[in-house]
């Protein structure tokens, strides 16, 4: 069956750029309208069937747990991906959560402050047509870093505008054009990635992108016209509470 039923969020970082909330509250607790990030998170992979969800905890962990225990997972069945001695970053967070992440082939990753209303059973359907290994969500907006695709909508490198880095690690054909989109935070991955990593410890899932883009099918989903806030600074609260209800 052409569905997901399991996401990891992640919730581990420290959120320095949301203190001074974040120095006595771990980021994923900010509320927005009287709901935190992560329960707004949780009810938004519901509508789209999604109830198996993998939480990796690591500033004011205790804080998270408290809270899924006290509110029954908000509906769904969350297992919690024990990060307290060492932040491990996007990508070591998703593999060291690997065993917990088998109750589907293809599974959301995504940013516990990133609020959206993009269409995920959409963005399933176009990462299967693809035969992707990970399909992530992009989009036209202002950025400092931008993933890089060409013709076909797949990844081929990375560059940062402010200082000027790039990386384009895939073989581009001659009548490549190639295009920069902003990541949104929000991957949907099938499992075979797993046999792909060769990094342990801390890393991030961009640099483990850059890593095999070459060899794998890591293709963009445009979801421009869509809502996509990164709730990461106290001024985007208020902003998204006149965005989400």
């Amino acid at each position: 069956m052409n569905q997901i039923n399991t996401a990891m969020i992640l919730a581990a970082g420290l959120g320095s750029r949301l203190k001074p909330w974040t120095d006595h509250h771990p980021k994923a607790l900010a509320v927005v309208n009287g709901k935190s990030l992560l329960q707004r998170n949780i009810e938004y992979l519901q509508t789209h069937g999604i109830t198996n969800i993998v939480i990796n905890v690591h500033h004011f962990a205790e804080q998270i747990i408290s809270a899924v225990n006290e509110n029954n997972g908000w509906g769904s069945v969350i297992t919690i991906s024990n990060e307290t001695t060492e932040v491990l970053e996007t990508g070591g967070g998703l593999l060291k959560a690997k065993d917990l992440l088998f109750k589907s082939e293809n599974f959301v990753l995504l940013n516990c402050d990133i609020l959206t209303n993009l269409n995920i059973t959409a963005m399933l359907q176009y990462h299967l047509q693809h035969n992707a290994l990970a399909t992530l969500a992009i989009a036209q907006r202002n950025s400092s870093r931008y993933l890089l695709f060409n013709n076909n909508s797949q990844m081929v490198g990375w560059r940062n505008v402010k200082t000027n880095e790039e990386k384009l690690p895939a073989i581009l054909k001659a009548t490549d054009n190639i295009t920069p989109y902003a990541f949104s935070g929000i991957h949907i991955i099938n499992h075979n990635i797993f046999d792909t990593i060769t990094f342990t410890g801390k890393f991030s899932m961009i640099d483990l992108y850059l890593s095999i883009c070459a060899s794998q099918n890591i293709i963009g989903y445009n979801h421009t016209n869509d809502i996509v806030l990164d709730v990461g600074k106290p001024e985007a609260i208020a902003k998204a509470e006149a965005l989400f209800e």
